[in-house]
């Protein structure tokens, strides 16, 4: 749960000391990392072990050996995204008090993410959840695990505020989904040139979390 990784500074890992494997495990990155990219454009449907071995030329047998078949590849990509997007959004936020100071360090977090962007297709989640939602398997298995932390994480905090007294009584799991169902749309509007995306996330905030007796 993303929850959990608020009390991580990254991912855990341990030492690799055979110099191959250890160029097998930076190579796998490498190829997880660009897969990333292009599933951010063109999603994960399209992403193929062919092409990513191409994009990055080397020999498409090199990348099949570290990943055996393209729904390994398409697994990796989402675990790479999902671990960036920890980076990028989730571990900041570890330090603000949980309830509203943290539900807005996530969200500053959350444009940043979008608005650099991190990827060059904008937010990976919300360019492929569409893609799996009908396709049962591992790999909308792990999209839906990914969205499902996501949507925990800020109704948590969206709890927290409420039984501190901070903001106006609400439904924490519903305000959950209709702030990501927000952040979703303001993604696709920044795609499309939507420069007002970003000030209206911020007046959809306000509005969640209005002071209570307010």
């Amino acid at each position: 749960m993303f929850s959990q990784d608020l009390c991580q500074d990254g991912p855990v890992t341990t030492e690799i000391s055979d110099g191959r494997l250890l160029r097998g495990a930076r190579a796998r990155q490498t190829i997880a990392r660009h897969a990333v990219d292009l599933a951010s454009f063109d999603g994960l449907t399209a992403m193929s072990i062919g092409r990513v071995a191409s994009a990055l030329g080397v020999s498409k047998s090199g990348v099949q050996t570290l990943f055996g078949t393209k729904e390994n590849l398409q697994l990796a990509a989402v675990e790479t995204a999902r671990e960036a997007f920890l980076d990028a959004v989730v571990r900041p936020a570890k330090d603000t008090e949980p309830g509203v100071a943290r539900l807005r360090a996530l969200l500053e977090q959350w444009i940043r993410y979008v608005t650099v962007p991190l990827f060059p297709g904008g937010c990976f989640r919300a360019a492929n959840l569409a893609e799996f939602d009908s396709k049962p398997g591992p790999v909308r298995d792990a999209l839906v695990r990914d969205q499902r932390d996501w949507q925990e994480l800020l109704a948590a905090q969206f709890r927290h505020a409420v039984e501190a007294g901070e903001i106006q009584e609400l439904d924490p799991e519903l305000a959950a989904f209709q702030l990501d169902a927000v952040l979703c749309a303001a993604n696709t509007a920044l795609r499309l040139g939507d420069d007002t995306a970003v000030t209206k996330v911020r007046r959809v905030v306000d509005g969640l979390l209005r002071p209570a007796g307010s």
